[in-house]
């Protein structure tokens, strides 16, 4: 299965199990965005046989109904609540990644979730080699992203 496929497949299955919320993968987009604004993204690390990142972004009022979804109450502001449900959302996402990446999972280490937010920032992921994917999904209550870069190290 491509990777594609396989980071859609993931996707759908932590917005489903975890948040009750039915979401659509679209067609991968090819340059990432180059500024993100009224966003919040989460983020987590991989080290070790690949090194890479996976991210969650979406627009302010989308995190703010995911974090109602995964807090199961009413979020109307953009808080640590929000920041926390973000970074947990791409750790989750990321440990689907290791597994596919990795049969016993103990040759790629996670770092701790990170998240953002702000009215305008960027996000410089170092994307010269390996294989990087974004993936818009659709939502009833708006579009997010999710974003995979990963090269596996020499060695592995």
């Amino acid at each position: 299965m491509e990777i594609y496929q396989q980071l859609a497949d993931a996707t759908q299955e932590v917005f489903q199990s975890m948040l009750a919320m039915e979401i659509a993968p679209q067609a991968e987009i090819g340059t990432p965005p180059e500024s993100f604004s009224e966003t919040v993204s989460g983020m987590v690390g991989m080290g070790g046989l690949y090194k890479g990142i996976v991210a969650v972004h979406a627009p302010y009022p989308l995190a703010k109904k995911i974090t109602s979804q995964f807090l199961m109450t009413d979020v109307d502001e953009i808080n640590d609540d929000v920041l926390d449900a973000f970074g947990e959302l791409a750790n989750m996402l990321a440990g689907s990644i290791k597994a596919m990446l990795s049969s016993s999972g103990k040759d790629i280490q996670l770092s701790v979730p990170s998240s953002v937010s702000g009215e305008k920032y960027t996000l410089d992921i170092n994307r010269s080699q390996g294989t990087h994917l974004i993936v818009p999904f659709e939502t009833e209550a708006g579009q997010l992203l999710i974003q995979l870069h990963f090269e596996k190290q020499n060695g592995g």
